[in-house]
């Protein structure tokens, strides 16, 4: 099996932070988004995985290294691709081309989730969905009388389905996904301006594909800060049994209200943190309430009374503001 996993994406929404680190990097519960994606892929499938492609922009040597290497850890052999220009999912897939081969799972990697991950070799593909409010900014697809998928639309403008595309797909032929991509790149195929993976599946299925959807217990968001920290609060909800506080962490006079992570060589002092708060390696805390927040690598904080927060590395805070998302490098007295 290979997986593929398109992260070029410019992580606009999440600006500040996506300005000095690729989102899918960016960490939820002390480890990189798509760190998280692809280790719960690897814990799940029930077959060797030969290869994970990584679909990226210019992200610089360190990041091609450090997905290389996430690779490795699940066994597995890295391949570094690259998408230049944002033209749609259908598109940065194919930038990973040569990887198209047999069993292959694509996995988005700005959503995290928790799901029945059968993959039923019997059916050309798996389609993992779930019902939401608004369909209109999804791909989304329409079940037949068995269950299997009838239609596929990307964003509709009326109402189709509320089953939207999470963003996590199981192909029993590569190759054919590839060859149907590629239809779509020869022959200008688009939908609102880019090339959509929604209109190669519809294609595979006229054709006489046949695809399921899979069951989505959980569906978590990494798009804008608010569902940024909230992913993050429910990934350490599903880790409060493991021990998730680094034992070179100093705490002094400080309350800690689980779940929260904290890093190697972080220091608290005289203050409460939690519940639902990650802080970074070499962060230091004093004097300060913390909750439902993201503080990363090597900050300051200080008198710091904050939810619903992300702060970015290296930053210098000393205030009373309430809610702030701030970058890297910043300075707040």
């Amino acid at each position: 099996m290979r997986i593929i996993v398109p992260m070029a994406g410019r992580g606009s929404r999440l600006r500040p932070h996506t300005l000095t680190t690729a989102k899918p990097l960016l960490p939820i519960a002390g480890k990189p988004i798509v760190q998280h994606l692809v280790e719960d892929i690897a814990s799940i499938v029930k077959e060797d995985i030969e290869e994970i492609a990584f679909v990226i922009g210019d992200f610089g040597a360190e990041v091609e290294r450090q997905l290389l290497d996430l690779a490795q850890k699940v066994g597995a052999k890295g391949t570094i691709y690259y998408q230049d220009e944002p033209l749609g999912t259908a598109h940065a897939i194919m930038c990973a081309a040569p990887s198209l081969k047999g069993h292959t799972v694509i996995a988005f990697a700005d959503t995290l989730f928790r799901a029945d991950f059968t993959m039923d070799h019997e059916k050309d593909g798996v389609i993992w969905v779930k019902q939401v409010a608004d369909p209109t900014a999804f791909g989304v697809v329409q079940l037949g009388d068995q269950g299997q998928i009838v239609e596929f639309v990307e964003k509709p403008e009326t109402f189709i389905s509320d089953l939207a595309i999470i963003g996590i797909y199981f192909f029993k032929d590569g190759e054919n996904l590839r060859q149907e991509i590629q239809y779509l790149l020869d022959n200008n195929i688009k939908v609102k301006g880019e090339f959509q993976l929604t209109s190669a599946l519809e294609n595979m299925k006229e054709k006489g594909k046949i695809f399921v959807p899979g069951e989505v217990d959980d569906w978590m968001d990494c798009g804008n800060k608010d569902v940024t920290v909230e992913t993050n609060g429910k990934i350490l909800n599903y880790l409060k049994d493991r021990d998730l506080i680094s034992p070179s962490a100093s705490i002094n006079n400080s309350n800690i209200i689980p779940p929260c992570y904290i890093g190697d060589n972080a220091r608290i002092e005289n203050s409460t943190i939690g519940p639902n708060v990650s802080i970074g390696n070499g962060t230091i805390i004093a004097s300060s309430s913390i909750s439902q927040s993201i503080v990363m690598e090597k900050s300051t904080l200080t008198n710091a009374h904050l939810t619903n927060s992300m702060i970015g590395n290296h930053v210098h805070y000393d205030g009373k503001h309430h809610e702030i998302s701030l970058g890297d490098y910043s300075q707040l007295k």
